[in-house]
This record gives structure tokens, C-alpha cells and sequence, in this order.
């Protein structure tokens, strides 16, 4: 258990992408509230994207959980807050680029390739494409409201902060987010919950 716990710690505070050239372009923001277990998920996926370089810090944003999360988080190495300014934690993000995700959401295979070249080519936010394995009944779909992080949201972190003054969670501000459509897919925080 410790072993895993290092090697996962170490994999988001290194910041190499391939031969050694520092790159810290992306925090990973979360709002969590008992989500031990999908939280573990959305983690483990993350890995590669900070042994690649990508992915330089996560970020929790914590609504009281009384389960394993903060464990979790500790054991990831990720910054766990449970009261917060939401502009003052964008401030302190070291990417240039943030990804809003629910916990349980996870990219599918091929993403730290595509969201690598989007954000250094663009600098418009962007989504990615739903998953085409997990879709959901056209009966569900239409019997509830999707949360604009359902698709995870790619955002310079300046925009993030002009748009975070006075919000108070990660899904309000994703909301007046105009976004690209990534060919990237994510697999939907609600796969984990089942």
C-alpha cells in the first residue's frame, strides 16, 4: 500500500513531458462530497497524464465528505480544501490550464495526446465528446439536468478567474463557459456510480 501510495504521489508532483522538458499545463479541479471510491477512479486515470507532464497538481474542493476522500487525496498528494475562495484556489493553481471534472469522470484512452495539443495550440475552454460506450436511455437523458461538467471542461486559467468572481463551485462557472468539442472522450462520473 505504501509503494502504490509513492509512486501515485510522485506521479503528480513530476512535471517531465517525454524527454525531460518541464511543462506544468494543467490542474485537475474536483468538488467532492463522500466520493472515495469514484475519486479513486478518476485518479488512477490521471496518473499517466502527470507521468507525461501533463497534468501538474490536483486540486479537491471538499463539501464536508465523511468518507475516505481526504485518505484519497492524501494519498494522491492532492491539495484537499474544505473551505475556499474559488478565485483564490484558481490563483494558486500551477497549470495555465485547468480541467473542471466530476469525480468518477475519466478520460478514455488517447486524451493526455489530444488535450497536450489543444492546450498548446489554443485558447478557447473546451469539452470533451461524450463517451459512445456510455451513453445513457434516451428516457433518462431527457428526464434530467445535465451538469455542464458531465462533459469535463478545459479552461485557461485566465479566463477561470474572470469568470470565478463570485461563484461559489466549479459547475456555476463551467456553466458560462462557450467550449470547442475535443475528439477526446470521457467517460461520465455516473459509470462509476453504478
Amino acid at each position: 500500500m505504501e509503494q502504490v501510495k509513492n509512486e501515485i504521489r510522485s506521479a503528480f508532483t513530476g512535471n517531465f513531458w517525454g524527454d525531460g522538458v518541464s511543462m506544468a499545463m494543467l490542474t485537475v479541479l474536483m468538488e467532492t462530497h463522500n466520493h472515495e471510491s469514484e475519486l479513486a477512479q478518476t485518479l488512477s486515470v490521471l496518473v499517466s497524464g502527470a507521468v507525461q507532464g501533463l497534468v501538474s497538481d490536483v486540486i479537491l474542493l471538499d463539501h464536508g465528505s465523511q468518507d475516505g476522500t481526504a485518505q484519497v487525496a492524501d494519498a494522491a498528494g492532492c491539495s484537499l480544501h474544505s473551505a475556499w475562495v474559488l478565485a483564490d484556489v484558481i490563483r494558486r493553481a500551477r497549470g495555465e490550464w485547468l480541467m473542471l471534472l466530476e469525480p468518477g469522470a475519466r478520460p478514455a484512452n488517447g486524451w493526455i495526446g489530444e488535450v497536450g495539443e489543444y492546450v498548446a495550440l489554443h485558447q478557447k475552454p473546451a469539452v470533451f465528446s461524450p463517451a459512445r460506450q456510455y451513453r445513457q436511455s434516451l428516457l433518462k437523458r431527457l428526464g434530467r439536468r445535465r451538469s455542464p461538467l458531465e462533459k469535463g471542461v478545459l479552461i485557461p486559467k485566465s479566463l477561470a478567474l474572470k469568470l470565478a468572481d463570485g461563484m461559489t463551485g466549479l459547475e456555476p462557472m463551467s456553466r458560462k463557459v462557450s467550449a470547442s468539442r475535443l475528439r477526446a472522450e470521457l467517460i461520465p462520473a455516473w459509470v462509476a456510480r453504478r
